[in-house]
C-alpha cells in the first residue's frame, strides 16, 4: 500500500505508516530479508522478491475485501480499515475463501 503512494519505500516509511517503532520495523525487515521476501539496497530501499510479492498481493486482496465488507456491514470506514489490517494476517485461507463465497452469493447477479 505504501508503494502505491511512494515509488521507493524504506523502513522509516513503514514505521511511519503503521505507527510502529523503528526498532520493531527493523527487526521485521531483517526477518523478511532472511526469509527471502524482501531485498534491501545499500540506501535502505526495500523491494519485494517474487515470493514477497505473492504474499503482499494476497494480504492486499484480503485487506481490500475485508475493509469493504465491514463498511457494507455498517462499520465506520476508519474502524473497518483498522480491523481489516488485523484480520487479514490471522484469517486462514479457507475461512477467507468461505467469507468471499458467502458475500458473493448475497450480491445480485
Amino acid at each position: 500500500m505504501i508503494h502505491e503512494k511512494k515509488a521507493l519505500v524504506r523502513s522509516i516509511d513503514i514505521a511511519n505508516e503503521l505507527d510502529f517503532s523503528k526498532p520493531s520495523v527493523s527487526i521485521a525487515m531483517k526477518n523478511l530479508r532472511e526469509n527471502g521476501y524482501i531485498l534491501m539496497d545499500k540506501d535502505g530501499y526495500i523491494t519485494l522478491t517474487a515470493a514477497g510479492q505473492t504474499i503482499a498481493e494476497t494480504m492486499y486482496e484480503r485487506h481490500k475485501f475485508l475493509s469493504q465488507w465491514l463498511i457494507r456491514l455498517g462499520v465506520e470506514p476508519q474502524t473497518a480499515v483498522h480491523d481489516a489490517c488485523r484480520i487479514e494476517h490471522v484469517i486462514s485461507a479457507e475461512s477467507f475463501e468461505a467469507i468471499k463465497r458467502h458475500v458473493k452469493a448475497l450480491l445480485p447477479a
